[in-house]
């Protein structure tokens, strides 16, 4: 028998208080998911979540009882969220699905550890660990799979995806993350014969579930995968093999520049180089304003020095241009933005009116004519920045003559 490895995240505080108020001792509760699945893998833990043969009102009881406040964050599907020192643990009541329509799913509760797993995406999602005795539970080769990097549905593929369309989406996230090898050829054809099904989900459930998986270490294999499979087709035809080139190219880019992935950095990569488009795209996936507006001007294509484009646009901006630009990835300069704050342009319109410009339409431009020498030349100081004024004065009344 598997037994699940001891880890830090065993040890939290109040965590053994709260098992023991939900029946571990009786075996009315188990770890499961993410916890069991990253634990037996030696990855760090993220989330703690339980299940429980307790009906949520029981379960809010006890929690309550154990001294935790009890949220009943979807208690509908049985879930109740102990709020514990160390943070929030999901218990949730064993269920299995009377109704689903690709979308949401009617649940009924029961007290079958085995009817619980059966209605998870994957096998190495199914498994669960008594808490007492560290006992794993594996109903259908989850553990196996692990260690053979292998992602595959529970039963019927196609009928996997019926119940949930997010699960295509699902499946080549968890193989970019945990699988080796090429991907289970059942769920492929099932995804591929199912990928108009991906039409139906909310855009926002699409875009959280796909910057997920571009957050991954290496995701370029798996999303060549899906273009070539036509499974963006459906939802964001726009991406196409070039945009996959350079999103392959940007991985490589950050790996040498030492740069963390970035989700959104990368999904702008795989967009085309447009502006118009890219914000059209972040749009119709119902991304934050702040979103659109950098995957926007990340698509222009502007090339500056580092400060320069963090000055215009921001650092995060200024990374992507860099990182998506020809200049060597070694030698981007990125680290001369660590910890720099952007300027402020030391002069306003109203000295150079009391140096003597005429008010008007000229002081904007000439304060902008100042502001483009002034960020060329690395934000000068006080006495430099004077000498541009009077520079650009005198050009300003040249030009009137």
């Amino acid at each position: 028998m598997t037994l699940l490895p001891d880890a830090a995240w065993r040890h939290l505080p109040g965590l053994d208080r709260l098992l023991d108020a939900l029946g571990a001792a009786e075996g009315d509760v188990r770890f499961v998911g993410g916890a069991v699945r990253d634990t037996l893998l030696g990855l760090p833990v993220k989330d703690i979540d339980c299940a429980t043969r307790l009906l949520p009102e029981e379960s809010s009881r006890r929690i309550a009882a154990a001294g935790f406040k009890a949220i009943p964050t979807g208690i509908a599907h049985g879930t109740v969220t102990a709020l514990l020192p160390s943070g929030p643990v999901e218990v949730t009541t064993l269920r299995r699905d009377v109704a689903t329509d690709g979308r949401r799913a009617v649940v009924a509760f029961t007290d079958e550890w085995r009817e619980d797993a059966a209605r998870r995406d994957f096998t190495i999602n199914a498994l669960s660990a008594d808490p007492s005795t560290g006992a794993v539970h594996d109903y259908f080769g989850g553990r196996a799979d692990l260690d053979a990097g292998l992602v595959r549905f529970i039963g019927d593929p196609l009928r996997r995806i019926a119940e949930d369309h997010l699960r295509i989406l699902r499946l080549f996230r968890f193989h970019a993350r945990f699988g080796r090898g090429s991907p289970d050829p059942a769920a492929i054809d099932a995804c591929i014969a199912r990928a108009n099904d991906l039409m139906a989900l909310s855009r926002e459930r699409v875009a959280d579930e796909l910057l997920k998986l571009l957050g991954v270490a290496d995701p370029a294999p798996t999303v060549r995968l899906m273009h070539d499979s036509g499974i963006f087709r459906p939802i964001i035809p726009e991406i196409d093999g070039d945009g996959v080139a350079r999103l392959d190219r940007l991985i490589a880019r950050e790996a040498i520049a030492g740069t963390a992935p970035d989700a959104l950095r990368r999904l702008g990569a795989l967009l085309p180089p447009d502006p118009v488009i890219a914000a059209a795209i972040a749009q119709r996936l119902k991304l934050s304003k702040a979103a659109t507006r950098r995957l926007e001007q990340a698509a222009s294509g502007i090339d500056d020095a580092p400060r320069a484009l963090a000055y215009r646009f921001g650092a995060e901006v200024a990374a992507d241009l860099l990182l998506r630009g020809e200049r060597p990835a070694e030698a981007l300069g990125l680290d001369t933005l660590d910890g720099w704050e952007r300027p402020r342009l030391p002069i306003g319109g109203g000295e150079l009116i009391a140096m003597g410009l005429k008010a008007g339409p000229v002081v904007a431009a000439t304060l902008q004519a100042i502001e483009r020498r002034w960020i060329a030349e690395g934000f000068p100081g006080d006495a430099r920045v004077a000498e541009l004024a009077a520079e650009a004065m005198a050009q300003a009344g040249r030009d009137r003559r």
